[in-house]
């Protein structure tokens, strides 16, 4: 009987371990599947652009054009996904798709340092290689110290601040590389300050938006992307694009649009995918996947373009990146300990309570 019992035990501690390692593979399959996805939307998002933005085979001078475009190809997906989630709720969940004039009023401002931080990327995109377009943008993460003490009052850590200035090191040595092998383009560097520092100003915006759209970040995307329909409008016009765009000889041609139209689905994909990434895995994960996702995208471009770089050129890129990677293990370190403090002060502020309610 005994035996029997052992049995029965062991065959149901096998079953149990069995379940766990099929849990275990089923989750590690959908982080590895996040993971390729946030990867391959991203990379393939920005060789995409960049065929669209500065390619000899298109000769297409009209990146206010293509922003634009990408933008109402965005409105077009939310409202696809808002028309499946009410045909098919289990399988597809996303907000309804009304616009309410007053929150695009609202989210005016904010929009507008979206549409600034989409046309600088793109523009820097535009000007800069592939390889470089990383460094060339890779001050956001100093212009959020900077930003973050002169809008919101709030102070750095010394070890941050030498990260920062680790990522400044490492973007000045590769401006100065990029500019011995001849490819540097000055207004692509101007563009991709300014790029990091609207990206720097738009995290901050967002925050303070959020409220009003309900904290549904869907929602801030379609507003932000209605008004920056809008918005492009006039810098079109007034840029002399859309003279471009009406002698643009492959205007009709259906393959032109396809790629444009791709590239506005991946576009929207990408905050999906990240916001997946986050979701499965955390935010220094996400991170860390964005800058070996950046240097993979290095290696890549050099290969695909056939660029030749000097040992110092790629010393400043993994400058780049292990400062950006530094800065996000010590903003970890620094959240923790003041979770800790919080609960500390939490349990404390209880025991108080409950000492005051004893003595009544």
């Amino acid at each position: 009987m005994k035996k029997v019992l052992n049995r029965e035990n062991n065959y149901k501690d096998k079953m149990e371990d069995q379940k766990r390692d099929e849990s275990f593979l089923m989750k590690s399959a959908k982080i590895a599947g996040v993971v390729s996805a946030y990867w391959f939307i991203s990379i393939s998002m920005v060789f995409l652009n960049k065929y669209l933005l500065s390619s000899k085979e298109l000769q297409l001078d009209a990146p206010f054009f293509v922003t634009w475009y990408q933008c109402v190809a965005t409105v077009i997906l939310c409202a696809l996904l808002s028309f499946c989630s009410k045909i098919f709720p289990g399988f597809v969940q996303f907000p309804e798709f009304r616009v309410d004039p007053k929150l695009c009023r609202s989210t005016l401002i904010c929009s507008l340092v979206f549409v600034s931080m989409i046309t600088f990327n793109n523009l820097c995109l535009r000007n800069l290689g592939v390889a470089f377009y990383n460094v060339g943008r890779s001050l956001t993460t100093v212009f959020n110290v900077v930003f973050t003490y002169v809008m919101l009052k709030q102070m750095t850590s010394w070890k941050a601040l030498a990260c920062c200035g680790v990522i400044v090191m490492g973007f000045l040595l590769g401006v100065d590389q990029e500019g011995l092998t001849g490819t540097l383009s000055w207004s692509g560097v101007v563009y991709g300050v300014l790029a990091s520092a609207s990206v720097a100003l738009y995290a901050i915006y967002m925050k303070k938006v959020l409220s009003i759209v309900d904290d549904n970040v869907w929602k801030l995307t379609l507003y932000n992307n209605i008004n920056a329909s809008f918005l492009f409008l006039p810098l079109i016009l007034f840029s002399g694009e859309a003279n471009t765009i009406y002698n643009f000889p492959l205007l009709f041609n259906p393959h032109f649009w396809f790629l444009m139209t791709m590239s506005g689905i991946f576009g929207f994909s990408i905050g999906y995918v990240t916001g997946l990434q986050i979701q499965y895995t955390s935010p220094l994960t996400h991170n860390i996947s964005g800058t070996a996702k950046a240097c993979a995208q290095t290696i890549i471009a050099c290969i695909y373009y056939k660029d030749v770089k000097t040992s110092l050129w790629w010393v400043s890129n993994f400058t780049v990146l292990g400062g950006s990677t530094a800065y996000t293990e010590v903003k970890r370190r620094e959240m923790k300990v003041q979770h800790n403090k919080d609960v500390e002060a939490q349990k404390h502020d209880q025991q108080s309570d409950d000492m005051k309610e004893s003595f009544k």
